[in-house]
């Protein structure tokens, strides 16, 4: 993709109204239409703030204001960049966006200006999406997190690991184009040694990746179960506050509901949902068709079950645990953990299960267990309380350290068991590719777009 030669503008402050609004400049021209909106022609010193009243192509006063010049390639984009600081009426900052284009500038699609910035040198792929991360942080360990990114923290981890794969390589690929030097490298140990050194390091870079990626999206919870098995109950006790309605009627709830909650800096969502049964009552077979919906995009099911009408001997398949006529469990490729809650009336004692897996006793009346489920949602995802995280991630790095990670290990197969050089070169090559992916140093037209098309429009 090459730099683009027109001048964009954008609204850069949040939607609504505020005391100041900004609006923005990139591109060649930036200088020439920033001046054509002010009433006189001023001198724009880099990095000094004029004031001034903002004009519309009549000549008619917008609102007034501040002018502040970054020429490139000293700015965020790398271009010419000129910000229009005036009163935060959505009005007034949406007439200040039109006359900048009546005088030759476009809107800005969304995430441009990032893309501006990615384009020019200013930044890597990693560090643009650590913008787009620390504006969408919803805790404080995300955040730093994201901060981690757009300083440069996981950019730096991943170069560290081309760079090691690219000695590898020349080394490899060096014994392969010479072979009359005599050097015997599949038998001297160096390449078997740093092949296992550059898997461990992309291994602990994966983890930690992970970890970010966490702290970034968390995990999508979905509560189900019969009617009256606690699930409401279950979702005011994890949330820390009544957000559902709980009665004795079966029932109760006919649509599913949504609650974000933090687990030790962790973003979790939590879904209620209708209790799954036959019926005939039209609303509710509605909620439990979207029940099973939310089920089906869940990361993980909490599957709550009535210990005092259902024995623990009673269970031996999940799908047991539903009315006839509903849906299977089992055909979904979903984790799923078993609450048997009400263990107040049954007699258990409440915690985890040592006989059984991912199955806890609980009881939300008494408020007993609850803590227990907390760490398993924490651990079942690999989640560290307390581990802050140097980097922020997305799906996109994961896939691509996993990719990398399978061809590392794949090339040691070939070097391990049959000493062939040719093919190790190669799975050395598709790693390097992968790693590259996630800097965007070899970056598809098409991914650079899906990726700055999530970011807002004054990015």
């Amino acid at each position: 993709m090459t730099p683009p030669i027109d001048t964009i503008v954008a609204i850069a402050t949040a939607p609504g109204r505020g005391g100041i609004g900004i609006v923005r400049l990139s591109g060649p021209r930036a200088r020439e239409i920033a001046l054509c909106l002010l009433p006189r022609r001023l001198t724009l010193k880099p990095r000094y703030a004029h004031f001034s009243t903002f004009l519309n192509a009549e000549g008619e006063v917008i609102d007034e204001g501040l002018v502040l010049s970054f020429p490139g390639p000293h700015s965020f984009t790398g271009e010419d960049v000129v910000e229009l600081q005036g009163h935060g009426g959505p009005v007034l900052l949406d007439q200040l966006v039109q006359a900048c284009i009546r005088f030759g500038a476009r809107q800005a699609r969304p995430g441009e200006f990032s893309l501006r910035a990615f384009l020019n040198d200013r930044m890597d792929l990693t560090q643009a999406e650590g913008i787009a991360d620390l504006i969408d942080a919803g805790t404080v360990s995300a955040a730093r997190a994201a901060v981690g990114s757009l300083r440069g923290a996981f950019s730096s981890a991943v170069n560290e690991l081309v760079e090691q794969l690219i000695q590898l390589r020349i080394y490899v690929e060096a014994a392969i184009d010479f072979p009359e030097e005599e050097i015997d490298f599949l038998s001297d140990g160096k390449v078997a040694a740093d092949l296992a050194a550059l898997l461990q390091a992309t291994r602990d870079v994966l983890a930690t990746a992970r970890q970010g990626s966490l702290l970034r999206e968390g995990m999508t919870v979905v509560i189900a179960g019969r009617p009256n098995a606690g699930k409401s109950s279950l979702l005011n006790a994890l949330a820390g506050e009544d957000v559902a309605i709980v009665t004795d009627i079966a029932g109760t709830t006919r649509d599913i509901l949504r609650e974000n909650i933090q687990l030790d800096g962790m973003p979790l969502t939590l879904i209620d949902t209708a209790g799954l049964r036959e019926s005939e009552d039209i609303v509710e077979r509605e909620g439990i068709r979207r029940a099973w919906q939310a089920i089906e995009k869940a990361d993980r099911i909490l599957l709550v079950v009535d210990s005092s009408t259902t024995t623990l001997a009673q269970i031996t398949s999940l799908d047991e645990l539903l009315p006839e006529g509903q849906r299977t469990l089992s055909t979904l490729d979903i984790p799923v953990t078993v609450l048997l809650n009400k263990a107040d009336l049954s007699g258990l004692t409440p915690g985890p299960l040592p006989e059984r897996d991912d199955t806890f006793a609980i009881s939300v009346a008494k408020a007993e267990g609850i803590s227990a489920v907390r760490e398993h949602l924490k651990h079942s995802v690999g989640f560290h309380s307390g581990e802050a995280s140097p980097f922020s991630a997305r799906r996109r790095h994961l896939t691509a350290l996993e990719l990398a990670l399978g061809s590392l290990q794949h090339g040691q197969q070939q070097l391990g068991e049959f000493a062939a050089g040719e093919l190790l070169a190669e799975d050395l090559r598709a790693a390097q590719k992968a790693l590259e992916e996630i800097t965007g140093a070899f970056s598809a037209d098409d991914l650079l777009g899906r990726i700055f098309s999530s970011f807002c429009i004054g990015k």
